[in-house]
């Protein structure tokens, strides 16, 4: 598993590392609406997904504002903010942000997303900052768990991988 510190302090992650060239794992998560949301639903075209420990905090809020403008011009890209948050904590989020490109997913009951994607933190049961660029047959093209989770993520190799996958 990557080693990853949170504010320069160890943490455990949970869950299965995920590769390049790996096929993407299944996930179940929470839209806004409490709908539930697949790995199957987004299939089709290329993902970059964004996991990020809570969207109310400054490096998130930044982090999905950033993909948010990116998504606006690559064609048949798709971007996915995943954390634990409480689909109406997302929501209230989005509305008072006024992004239209990003749909935030909770993973918050299931911890599913983490589990399949290795990015629970034990200690938090929160996600771990991370990126995962999927082309549009589910496969991994780009992945990358933030050495240290109060950082930003590499925004230009994630959307690059995105933009060479399409």
């Amino acid at each position: 598993m990557a080693n990853v510190t949170f504010k320069e302090s160890p943490i455990t992650l949970t869950g299965n590392e995920v590769k390049v060239g790996d096929q993407a794992p299944h996930f179940t998560v929470l839209a806004n609406d409490l709908s539930q949301v697949s790995l199957a639903d987004t299939s089709g075209k290329v993902r970059i997904i964004s996991v990020v420990p809570s969207i109310d905090t400054g490096v998130c809020d930044a982090q999905t504002r950033r993909f948010n403008e990116e998504a606006a011009a690559l064609a048949n890209v798709e971007v996915l903010t995943i954390s634990a948050d409480l689909p109406f904590a997302q929501s209230r989020w989005c509305a008072a942000a006024g992004l239209e490109n990003v749909k935030t997913l909770s993973d918050h009951r299931d911890f599913s997303f983490a589990q399949n994607y290795g990015v629970g933190i034990e200690e938090l049961r929160l996600l771990t900052r991370s990126v995962f660029v999927l082309d549009s047959n589910d496969k991994v093209i780009y992945v990358e768990y933030v050495p240290e989770a109060t950082n930003h993520p590499n925004y230009e190799a994630a959307i690059e991988a995105a933009k060479s996958s399409n």
